[in-house]
């Protein structure tokens, strides 16, 4: 069932959906998003079929989609709104318990802007929201962490065989690069550099610049590939 979200007494720049088949699931994202001051969650559906639906009527700006649901698997829903071909594509982001590599690449390849694992906490759920509603792809720490360090199994990184930065990079963006390809978030970033998370967005927003980077598992592979992580 499509539950629509009240009124809020506030702007909402960032309209949420969300959609899982368990409910305590949803209610416990819907806390985490509309806890935030530039979120709201504007629909919740128990399937991928009534997902699609809510999203193609309500046009939110990211929806957050299980894999497993009846109906319509998120995987497919998620090519449904987001895949190759698909005119004005929402930004989904996949958010699921199976941390499998097959699901990963299908829902990457789908067109999803994003994929985590359920347990990574509330900070980095919102993360992926802010992630993929400026267009940008977040991926699970753990996740790209091991599948960059299963490309670098299979090719040592060679200094210097990367592409060289449009700008050279300060000591302090380096630091930030070599805690993304270890797959810190931005909230242990500043912890572990003890600045603060303004200034780890400033700090990403040039090195996305410099490096022409998309996402951060981008930022992650230049960092195995120039051998700045050996």
């Amino acid at each position: 069932m499509i539950v629509p979200a009240g009124w809020h007494n506030r702007p909402v720049p960032l309209r949420v959906l969300i959609a899982d088949d368990q409910q305590m699931v949803r209610t416990g994202f819907r806390m985490i998003i509309d806890a935030q001051p530039d979120m709201a969650v504007v629909a919740e559906a128990a399937d991928g079929a009534e997902a699609v639906e809510a999203a193609r009527r309500l046009r939110p700006d990211v929806c957050l989609l299980d894999i497993r649901m009846p109906r319509l698997d998120g995987l497919e829903a998620t090519r449904l709104l987001a895949g190759p071909g698909v005119p004005d594509p929402l930004r989904v982001v996949i958010v699921t318990t199976f941390d499998l590599d097959e699901y990963v690449y299908a829902a990457l390849r789908g067109g999803a802007s994003g994929f985590l694992l359920k347990d990574s906490g509330p900070a980095l759920l919102v993360e992926a929201v802010e992630a993929a509603a400026r267009g940008d792809a977040l991926v699970s720490p753990s996740i790209t962490v091991r599948l960059l360090q299963h490309v670098a199994g299979q090719q040592a990184p060679v200094p210097g065989a990367a592409h060289a930065p449009a700008e050279a990079l300060t000591d302090r963006e380096l630091d930030v690069i070599r805690l993304i390809a270890r797959g810190r978030t931005n909230t242990e970033i500043a912890e572990e550099l003890f600045v603060s998370l303004s200034t780890v967005k400033t700090h990403l927003g040039n090195i996305f610049s410099k490096l022409g980077a998309r996402n951060r598992v981008e930022i992650a592979a230049w960092a195995w590939e120039s051998g700045l992580m050996a």
